[in-house]
């Protein structure tokens, strides 16, 4: 193996939007460990062999949060760039989904907390979020999806 060899973790996040009270939010999960223990992020984890991203990305989402999502997610980015993660080169493959209302979660696997909050409020900075999470909140915000809405 060559020494500039290097392993790539997969894994796949999802950014659901939902609205309550004519407020957008947005289900995130308060990570129970490292790295970003305590941290806010999306639903979201390591690709099981043989898996399809978009299945792992609903997978997740069912693990973390309680939602039984079976179809519907929308691909939006890839993002792996060297840094994202402190464990090491971790490439995920991000979904998006706007939900009528905001269906209520249960936090299960490493999920300590699982909830919708303000999307406004999430992206004022108002929630510290793990990883680059902030940017793909943003990215899917912009992707179109929320066109929905208008």
């Amino acid at each position: 193996m060559s020494e500039h060899a290097e392993t790539a973790h997969l894994t796949a996040d999802t950014v659901l939007f939902g609205t309550r009270e004519g407020t957008l939010h947005v289900l995130l999960i308060q990570r129970r460990h490292a790295p970003f223990a305590g941290h806010w992020a999306l639903p979201g984890g390591h690709l099981n062999p043989g898996e399809d991203a978009a299945a792992a990305a609903l997978r997740e989402t069912r693990e973390e949060t309680g939602l039984n999502i079976v179809t519907g997610v929308l691909p939006f980015a890839v993002h792996g760039q060297p840094g994202r993660d402190p464990r090491g080169r971790y490439v995920t493959f991000a979904y998006t989904m706007l939900l009528t209302g905001t269906p209520a979660p249960r936090a299960g696997d490493d999920a300590a907390r699982a909830e919708w909050l303000p999307l406004e409020q999430v992206t004022a900075g108002r929630y510290p979020l793990a990883f680059d999470h902030a940017q793909l909140i943003s990215e899917a915000a912009g992707s179109g999806i929320l066109n929905a809405l208008a």
